[in-house]
């Protein structure tokens, strides 16, 4: 996984966020309802060279994978459906279209 796509994660970190974030992934019936869901947590997702993040919404930073989280894209988008996103100028990533 490229560095660049977010920040290294210490096992504490990723830890909290499997336990506070993995649960809206499963919960989730749509992309609308997760993207809800993870705005109430103070997050949001981006998705950047083909891959989805969790972005923290106060800094703006992408702070994990979904794949890190134990739930990655391809998990979602069987269950979900393809995701409706709205490309950015750079045409490498991407925000969910809600």
């Amino acid at each position: 996984m490229s560095s660049s796509l977010h920040r290294p994660l210490d096992t504490e970190t990723a830890t909290m966020l499997r336990i506070v974030l993995r649960p809206l992934l499963d919960a989730a019936r749509d992309w609308q309802s997760l993207s809800a869901a993870l705005a109430l947590k103070g997050y949001e997702l981006h998705f950047r060279d083909g891959r989805m993040l969790f972005v923290e919404c106060y800094t703006g930073e992408a702070i994990s994978t979904g794949a890190a989280i134990g739930v990655p894209l391809k998990t979602l988008s069987d269950r979900l459906g393809r995701p409706s996103l709205t490309m950015s100028a750079d045409g490498r990533s991407a925000v969910l279209h809600t």
